[in-house]
């Protein structure tokens, strides 16, 4: 059997699921805004064990919960690489044409690999412990003070819950693509950068096609439905916060102030 793609809703019982989604999606802005306040390397120490304990609360599969980030391998070293050569060129090893590698530029590199890390991990036990309809109905709440200055809000928490749940859709059906690619003697496994390249620039017509009539389906199947983006609705009522979301909100606010004050 194929396992689930990343990002994808997995229904479940812990205490993360159980938490308002506007709670969990306040709770991510701030550990975001205190990974990348974090400077120190056993600050990143700390974050691997605040994130194992996560990932534990709520009881997804330590491979579910890394999914998002398992495939980003060249991903990662490019931003190590680019940091390595280029920040902090005064105090390089050496200098060979434009490139000039530093022991800054290894750590900021690392650094910035770490952050990403963290930042897509985080996102995506938000995505699997998260309903997609509660997910939408957070973005509307949080960004509804916005409708006082002609924001359309319903419209904008819509699009943005629609982008988020095709991010796994596409992942899947590129998937799909890069396996029948392969059963016709595509190289995506080659060693060679060269042949690596080649067997990627196939993949790029067709995941934009999927992408296309994916898209045209969802509009249709709207449409039938008879969704109206012009109609006026009722303002939707939304539950107050419960103890554990204020809980959940003020370790995380903590958790933000500590790592922004020490850095």
């Amino acid at each position: 059997m194929n396992r689930l793609p990343a990002g994808l809703y997995q229904p479940g019982d812990s205490v993360v699921h159980r938490l308002d989604a506007a709670a969990k999606l306040l709770c991510l802005l701030l550990l975001l805004a205190a990974v990348v306040n974090t400077a120190a390397p056993a600050g990143y120490g700390v974050w691997v064990l605040l994130l194992a304990l996560l990932i534990r609360l709520a009881r997804i599969p330590p491979r579910t919960a890394l999914a998002s980030a398992a495939g980003l391998g060249w991903f990662f070293l490019l931003i190590l690489l680019m940091n390595l050569c280029f920040y902090a060129p005064e105090q390089a090893w050496v200098s060979v044409w434009i490139f000039r590698p530093s022991s800054a530029g290894l750590l900021q590199g690392l650094r910035v690999a770490a952050r990403v890390f963290l930042l897509l991990v985080m996102s995506n036990v938000l995505m699997v412990s998260t309903p997609p309809l509660a997910l939408t109905g957070a973005f509307e709440r949080l960004l509804s003070p916005l409708r006082f200055i002609g924001v359309p809000t319903e419209l904008a928490a819509m699009i943005l819950s629609v982008a988020i749940q095709f991010i796994p859709t596409l992942l899947e059906e590129t998937d799909g693509i890069r396996k029948a690619q392969t059963a016709r003697g595509a190289r995506f496994d080659s060693p060679n950068l060269w042949e690596k390249g080649k067997a990627v620039l196939p993949l790029l017509a067709p995941v934009f096609v999927a992408a296309f009539q994916r898209a045209d389906e969802l509009s249709l199947a709207m449409e039938a439905r008879g969704y109206r983006a012009d109609i006026r609705r009722g303002r939707k009522k939304y539950p107050p916060f419960r103890a554990c979301d204020w809980l959940a909100l003020s370790l995380c606010a903590a958790a933000a102030v500590i790592f922004i004050i020490i850095r």
